[in-house]
């Protein structure tokens, strides 16, 4: 929470102050459930605050109180996100980090709840997609982080996940699952130009290497039947 000496060098009124915060928390809440739980930019909470206010350290000041009261009040942590990049090569050559300057900071609301009570209260039953993500970041985990878009939609397939399939009873269009987890910051998709052509890859992103999930894939015994590449011999993995 700020403190009484940061309160008293902003030029506006207590009520004021706390509808900006309470309109940062709104925001976090409303946006997490429009978009699935994709990370919001640190530059949209801003704008709520600098839209009628120009004071340089407003933002933060709010931001922070936001981030103590949903936690408060809700039950939500208002986790800052560090966008990882791929570790693939292009031409031979690593590619280069990009500037720290060019990165913005994004956050996602992360659930402090006991996840028996989260599952029971709180999770949305008619949004399945956590199973989808769970397989998706299973394969990817066990092919060693990172695997080609042709290998991860054969493996989904094995488990009855087709690439074309735009009208699966659970999850939709497939395609369009997969591509929200790109958007949700569990994955990283990358184009790369290869010896027959083009190839896309899926690497694992900041999300997918959180604690909390690297904790829940290795609390199950997960078995999977890999394969690299088409040509190649089968290898069994599990997961412990």
């Amino acid at each position: 929470m700020a403190t009484s000496e940061e309160h008293a060098q902003i030029d506006i009124s207590k009520e004021e102050k706390d509808k900006l915060v309470a309109e940062v928390m709104r925001y976090m809440l409303f946006r997490t459930h429009q978009t699935s739980g994709c990370p919001i930019k640190r530059e949209q909470l801003t704008g709520i605050i600098t839209n009628n206010y120009r004071q340089r350290a407003l933002p933060t000041l709010f931001i922070n109180e936001a981030r103590d009261r949903l936690v408060a009040t809700f039950g939500y942590e208002m986790r800052q996100v560090q966008r990882t990049h791929a570790t693939s090569t292009r031409a031979g050559r690593p590619s280069q980090p990009q500037q720290a300057n060019a990165e913005a900071k994004s956050y996602i609301l992360v659930s402090q709840l006991d996840p028996e009570v989260y599952h029971k209260c709180v999770e949305d039953k008619a949004v399945p997609l956590s199973a989808f993500s769970f397989t998706v970041i299973s394969l990817i985990h066990l092919a060693g982080g990172k695997i080609s878009e042709e290998g991860l939609w054969r493996q989904l397939k094995r488990v009855g996940l087709n690439e074309n399939d735009e009208n699966h009873s659970v999850f939709g269009n497939n395609k369009n699952a997969l591509e929200l987890l790109v958007q949700q910051r569990y994955l990283l998709k990358e184009k790369l130009a290869g010896p027959e052509g083009h190839v896309v890859m899926y690497e694992l992103a900041e999300r997918a290497l959180d604690e909390t999930i690297s904790g829940i894939l290795k609390d199950y015994s997960v078995h999977f039947t890999y394969c690299g590449h088409k040509h190649c011999r089968r290898r069994k993995f599990k997961l412990i």
